[in-house]
Parts: structure tokens; sequence; C-alpha cells
């Protein structure tokens, strides 16, 4: 039997994915960078993104049940918004800051592993925000993350 935790056991419960994100996104909301891109969010919007990232690290299924959303729905927020690479690493950047200022985690393995999900995620976001059109189906499975790797190279539908 295997006792290794998920990475949502391990950072702690949703209350820690709640925190990290709603201190993240007031921060986001004061940038000068950032700021802009995320004037309009929802008041829910912090909440989402800890529901998300909370169930991709194998916690409780809130985005895709209780939220209401899908893999294909986060992909359409990004769809039109034109994201550089300053910003990426930016939102990136203030992110990290954050989860050490809340207290996440901070061990080498688990860090390693919060690092590759940001990375792969921020990066897809990246390259959706250039499109016009959600290029995933509505029915595609969540993603999950782990603490292992991606698995190979992200190669959108369309190519």
């Amino acid at each position: 039997m295997n006792k290794t935790p998920t990475l949502y056991a391990w950072a702690g419960n949703m209350q820690t994915f709640e925190t990290l994100f709603r201190t993240f996104y007031e921060k986001v909301l004061k940038d000068d960078l950032l700021g802009p891109v995320f004037k309009d969010m929802s008041p829910a919007h912090a909440q989402h993104v800890a529901h998300f990232v909370a169930e991709v690290f194998g916690g409780e299924k809130l985005y895709s049940t209780q939220d209401g959303g899908s893999h294909a729905h986060m992909i359409g927020k990004h769809i039109g918004k034109m994201l550089t690479e300053e910003k990426r690493q930016r939102w990136i950047q203030l992110l990290l800051k954050t989860a050490d200022e809340v207290g996440l985690k901070s061990d080498p393995e688990f860090r390693s592993a919060l690092v590759g999900y940001l990375e792969w995620g921020s990066r897809i976001a990246v390259i959706n925000s250039q499109l016009t059109e959600n290029p995933m189906e509505s029915n595609q499975p969540m993603p999950t993350w782990g603490w292992g790797e991606t698995g190979g190279p992200y190669i959108p539908e369309n190519s």
C-alpha cells in the first residue's frame, strides 16, 4: 500500500489553499504589472483558483462540483488575455513569495512539485491566452499533479 500523501494532503487542507490564493490575489491587485490583468476578476476568483489547484493536487473536488468548473472552463478563462512571459514570471514570483509569507510547506520535494506545476500551468496559460477560441473539449478530465514529472510535452490538439 502506498503511504505517500497527495500534494494536497502534504500541504495541509482546503484552508491552506484558500489562504494562499486569497492573500496572493490581494497582492496581485496592487501589483503594477498584474493588477490591470485582474482588475475585473470576480470576488470568487481566488476561491475558485484555490479549489482548482487543490483538486489538481489530489484534494476535494470542489472546483469541478461545487464551483461548476472544469479544466476546459479554466483554460477558457485565459483565452484572449494576451499574457506575456514577463507577466507569467511575475505571477509565479509573487505566488511563491506569498507561499513563503503564509507558511506553505517549504521542504524541497513539495516546493519542487509546486514550482513544477506552476511553471507547467502558467506556460499553458500563456499559450492559450494568445488564442481566440478554447481548444479544449468540455469533457476533458481535470489535470492531476503529484510528486513526479509531467509525462511528456504539451502538444495542443490543433497542432
